[in-house]
């Protein structure tokens, strides 16, 4: 007798529950899709206990025809598709026809359905597999699926549930996604009572964004669209403040379809190049559009992962769109209070729909009474212009020093000098402060970055400004910063024509191995313009570096780009090691914290800043710049309620 047979129906399906059922969410989750599918422009999800007692998804969609209703819970049963041809242009979110007999087979299951308006339906009762019950039912249009004591049968499974907390975490992420793929479809979210989730359903993304984030990151999230001859992309992302610790908060939906690819997740973050913190990642809803036939859908069971026929040209397009319109903001953070975070959202909010969201603040017509400040003064105004009566100013170095007389009646308060005190900073750390702004380049940032009239330093670290809009603080390390990355970056683009050689050579030395891996990887150094020679063992020389590199720092920065080298596993990117370069020299060669600084080294770097094509975040993706608007310093001190 051979040894071979066909497996009972019932085992089958048993092990087809296996791949498509892994726990609670994905029940919801075929259930849902199927839901869409059908039309539905409300969906209501119940569950108790995680899910594991009781999941319940109820749609208004066109529903299922009674002679279909035990039909639809047979092995590959579906209407989604019918000819192989149909696998690749799949338009539907459910096609396989295994989620119904895999989720009959492992649960107690009720499901009532109507195709029609009539008040008549078709309820079904299948437990375990087994149709325990058909007959006609009153019933309204739509479907109402009754999932109990999943996993009853298989005590296995059951057994490898995770905690309630867990379980139920997955299911509201996925119903958190689906509805901010479909704005246009109402959804309600409860468990064991308590409302999760309630959506409006008036096709407002921004509303979803609120109701799932809550509503003061949806008043700082950016509109984004673009297409090309192959994709459609839309959505929002956050602006640079607001992030999270992983990229959970990213949401990618593929023609209607939420899914994972970390490739696609990876190009966002490339696209806030430098302006996010390390370890942050943004919040991100984007909806990518394509024809069907440059996407296979068909590469997994739950069909979180999907494969492009053109991935490459896809990330470059999704890069290049957000990455230019996170240039077109004014990104300065405001300070104000928090907003308390409601996940269910009863009203309209009035939120940011522009995709080019003010600068500063909100502004008010009060703001126009407001006095301006005086524009800052050349150097030419300041050498020319008389000084006050009894006050004296002394011009050293090119750098001003004022000390001011008290007037009559303040005799109690001893006179201060103004910058008194001028910083020892060294030509080379100041150069970047003075090279020649890119005027065509600085126009175009100077349509977002407000002008900023300096007041004052406080504690040498922060630059105090002014403008009509309110009151900024300027990070200056950070400002200088940036300032200097831009100036280096621009320089190790060519840094073998700035390359000199070294009076006195700069020794290196290593261990065997790392001896070894230098000695094949001596051309990625000469292209950043540092020219290393072996000196015999596992010791290296430096006779030559670009001049530009800061000032006594050249050892340590050098010895950062050996380790960036040797770390690198994987093929060299010339780029990221010039980069990781201009950063490290632009850290090195920048003002500190508690270091003072002259009005005109101030007016100077807000210059400068303003010039620069970021002029938001330094390198490590920090803030530069934080605002206070009129209307929030006037409520701090009661002038508003």
């Amino acid at each position: 007798m051979g040894r071979i047979h066909v497996l009972d129906a019932h085992i089958a399906n048993q092990i087809a529950a296996g791949e498509v059922v892994e726990r609670p969410s994905s029940v919801v989750k075929e259930l849902v899709e199927n839901a869409i599918d059908a039309g539905s422009t409300r969906i209501d999800i119940q569950v108790e206990e995680g899910g594991i007692q009781l999941i319940r998804v109820t749609d208004n969609g066109s529903g299922i025809e009674a002679d279909d209703c035990e039909r639809a819970f047979l092995r590959h049963a579906t209407s989604k598709i019918s000819t192989g041809k149909d696998l690749f242009r799949i338009r539907s979110l459910g096609f396989r026809g295994e989620a119904l007999p895999s989720i009959a087979a492992v649960s107690r299951l009720e499901c009532v359905s109507s195709s029609k308006d009539n008040g008549l339906g078709r309820r079904i009762v299948i437990e375990g597999g087994s149709i325990k019950a058909a007959e006609d039912v009153p019933a309204q249009k739509g479907t109402d699926f009754i999932v109990k004591d999943l996993f009853y049968n298989t005590p296995a499974r059951l057994k490898y549930m995770k905690t309630i907390q867990t379980e139920l975490g997955h299911i509201s992420d996925y119903v958190y996604r689906i509805a901010l793929a479909y704005p246009d479809i109402a959804f309600s979210l409860a468990h064991n009572g308590s409302s999760l989730l309630r959506t409006l359903g008036n096709g407002d993304t921004l509303q979803v964004i609120a109701a799932v984030y809550g509503t003061s990151v949806a008043r700082g999230m950016i509109g984004v669209n673009g297409e090309n001859a192959d994709y459609v992309l839309s959505g929002y992302i956050s602006k640079p403040e607001i992030t999270r610790a992983s990229r959970s908060a990213v949401s990618l939906i593929v023609n209607g379809r939420y899914i994972r690819n970390y490739a696609v997740t990876q190009s966002i973050v490339q696209a806030y190049h430098t302006l996010l913190p390390i370890h942050r990642f943004p919040v991100a809803v984007l909806n990518i559009r394509m024809d069907p036939s440059l996407l296979d859908v068909n590469v997994h069971p739950s069909k979180l992962e999907v494969r492009f026929s053109k991935e490459s040209e896809l990330l470059k397009f999704i890069e290049h769109e957000l990455a230019g319109k996170l240039k077109k903001q004014a990104l300065i953070p405001e300070v104000s209070k928090p907003a308390v975070r409601s996940p269910v959202i009863q009203e309209q909010l009035e939120l940011y729909r522009h995709t080019d969201i003010p600068s500063a603040g909100l502004s008010r017509a009060a703001d126009a009474e407001l006095p301006k400040s005086d524009p800052p003064r050349t150097d030419d105004q300041l050498k020319s212009e008389p000084p006050k009566a009894a006050d004296r100013r002394e011009i050293h170095n090119g750098f001003e020093t004022t000390y001011r007389a008290q007037p009559s009646g303040e005799g109690l308060r001893r006179p201060q000098a103004e910058h008194s005190k001028k910083p020892e900073f060294s030509d080379e750390q100041l150069k970047p402060l003075y090279v020649p702004i890119d005027e065509p380049a600085a126009a175009s940032v100077r349509q977002h970055f407000p002008k900023l009239y300096p007041i004052g330093q406080m504690r040498g670290t922060y630059i105090i400004a002014q403008n009509e809009d309110g009151l900024f603080l300027i990070d200056q390390h950070a400002a200088h910063e940036r300032i200097n990355y831009e100036y280096y970056y621009g320089m190790f683009g060519n840094p073998a024509a700035a390359s000199q050689d070294l009076l006195v050579p700069i020794p290196l030395e290593f261990t065997p191995s790392d001896a070894a891996v230098i000695r094949e990887k001596l051309y990625v150094f000469e292209q950043a313009g540092v020219y290393l020679e072996p000196f015999g063992g596992n010791t290296f020389i430096v006779r030559s570096c670009p001049h530009w590199m800061p000032s006594g720092q050249e050892k340590e920065i050098i010895e950062e780009m050996v380790e960036w080298v040797l770390a690198e596993k994987k093929s060299l990117d010339i780029a990221k090691i010039r980069e990781k370069a201009a950063i490290l020299c632009s850290c090195k060669a920048s003002i500190r914290a508690n270091e003072n600084l002259s009005m005109l080294e101030i007016e100077s770097l807000l210059a400068r800043l303003a010039s620069c094509r970021n002029p938001y975040t330094c390198p490590h993706g920090r803030p530069i710049v934080i605002s206070f608007s009129n209307y929030e310093l006037e409520k701090m001190f009661k002038r508003v309620m």
